[in-house]
């Protein structure tokens, strides 16, 4: 599983613009380690992914990469 995208967290942060120190400094966490999110290198833990979703505003679903043919994303408003 090296190497495969697994969640979609920069996009995200992208499309709201903001970045991956913004997202560390609302979860307490080390802007090294949600660059490993962001990159793909590491993944957050499901209660952090969920954390994250709730700081961005969006679905959890919108943080990873679907495993079907066809996305469906779901944005919460």
């Amino acid at each position: 599983m090296a190497n495969k995208d697994l969640n979609r967290i920069k996009v995200v942060l992208v499309e709201q613009k903001r970045t991956a120190k913004w997202l560390s400094e609302q979860l307490g966490k080390d802007p090294a380690t949600v660059s490993k999110w962001c990159t793909n290198q590491s993944q957050p833990s499901i209660e952090t992914l969920a954390e994250a979703s709730r700081v961005l505003g969006v679905d959890v679903r919108e943080l990873l990469v679907p495993t079907k043919d066809e996305p469906k994303y779901v944005r919460v408003e």
